[in-house]
């Protein structure tokens, strides 16, 4: 044992585009395994394992030697921002930043929708976008703040039957169960930014499907929307159009919108949830919206407006959900272009608060000393609230 000082905790790292979360979580590895700063923690993990009986030792043979690394809450491959990472006893800690609020800004393009409802997927259907401006979109995020039901997308990682329910969209199958709507919360959201056509650089995908994978994609797409609905009471409820719209009294029952986020963080210290099979909830029609008309794929027309949008919302709430509902709501379809996690719990996307991913490639006389800086803080702040925990 060298006696050094040995660093675990969470902290937060820059997640660029591009790369998923269990990318920077093997990256990470990849630099603190031979590192100094992590050697004092890898010396008293083998000595633990020294401590250990023959069984454990047994059970532990193939498995090898390196710093514990985990996050607290994926972030899609297209995303940015923060991704909390715990090391070593930290990650006992991931499971709070679940439960936790997280602020996004999102772009959404208007005029197509996409499998994975975001510009990496492929291009489902296109609609009609001439007729969507600011002070539309500005009225149809109204019906989506407060205590509202979603919809995950079937791109998702919940599960269905055990399956995960991208597994089945990419083998072209419908799940064998309706996915469930679950109630989130939407703390704040408004519009920072509105692009005219012509404005921006955001696009449509280029590739679009054809024949039974576009036909099962509308199957999918097709089924009920999510239909998003405060409650005088600030109860989840749902909205369903009548002349205009009528909201249901009471939320679908809690045997059918589980969320098991938690659950599944035990298993995989990922937000991934588990989307228990259950009766299926009584049929609800879209939120009220304008009749989108087909439009051809090959029609020229201009580029299509696209919205900035800031939200603050709660565990479970998928964004690209969000952009697709939205484009439905003002009468035509849309997709997630751009998305930034810029905080989840304490953690904000600034420079002394987070970790940038390419520091790493700048060697560890970079990022060590910012590492240890902030699995410090973390140290000195759980043992504070302990102490005031025992106080009381």
């Amino acid at each position: 044992m060298s006696g050094e000082k040995i660093l675990e905790g969470v902290f937060a790292v820059h997640k660029p585009q591009g790369v998923t979360s269990a990318d920077v979580i093997r990256t990470l590895q990849k630099h603190f395994n031979p590192s100094k700063t992590f050697k004092p923690w890898l010396e008293e993990e083998r000595a633990r394992r020294d401590r250990e009986s023959k069984f454990q030792r047994k059970r532990r043979r193939h498995q090898r030697l390196e710093v514990k690394i985990g996050h607290g809450g994926t972030l899609d491959p297209l995303a940015t921002g923060v991704l909390i990472t715990g090391i070593g006893k930290g990650t006992k800690s991931l499971q709070d930043f679940l439960a936790c609020t997280k602020s996004y800004e999102t772009i959404v393009t208007f005029g197509a929708e996409t499998d994975t409802y975001d510009r990496l997927g492929k291009i489902v259907r296109r609609a009609p976008y001439e007729h969507v401006t600011r002070e539309a979109v500005e009225k149809a995020l109204e019906q989506f703040r407060g205590n509202i039901m979603q919809k995950p997308p079937i791109f998702s990682a919940l599960r269905v039957n055990g399956k995960k329910l991208y597994e089945y969209a990419r083998e072209g199958k419908v799940p064998p169960v309706e996915i469930q709507h679950r109630p989130v919360e939407v703390l704040n959201m408004e519009v920072v930014e509105w692009y005219e056509p012509g404005t921006h650089e955001y696009k449509w995908p280029e590739e679009e499907m054809t024949g039974d994978e576009k036909a099962v994609a509308e199957q999918l797409l097709d089924q009920e929307a999510s239909v998003p609905a405060t409650s005088a009471e600030g109860d989840a409820t749902t909205k369903v159009p009548e002349a205009s719209s009528t909201k249901r009294k009471s939320p679908p029952p809690a045997d059918e919108v589980k969320d098991d986020s938690a659950e599944a963080a035990k298993k995989q210290k990922v937000s991934e949830t588990e989307a228990a099979p259950a009766a299926p909830e009584p049929t609800a029609p879209e939120p009220a919206t304008t009749e989108v008309p087909a439009v051809p794929a090959e029609d020229p027309k201009p580029q299509p407006p696209a919205v900035k949008i800031k939200m603050t919302v709660t565990s479970g709430f998928y964004v690209r959900s969000l952009a697709h509902d939205l484009g439905k709501a003002v009468g035509s379809c849309a997709l997630m272009s751009e998305l930034v996690r810029s905080r989840q719990g304490d953690y904000e996307l600034s420079p002394d608060r987070v970790l940038e991913y390419q520091d790493l490639d700048a060697g560890e006389e970079v990022w060590g000393p910012k590492v240890e800086k902030f699995l410090t803080e973390w140290e000195e702040k759980r043992a504070a609230k302990a102490e005031a925990e025992a106080a009381q």
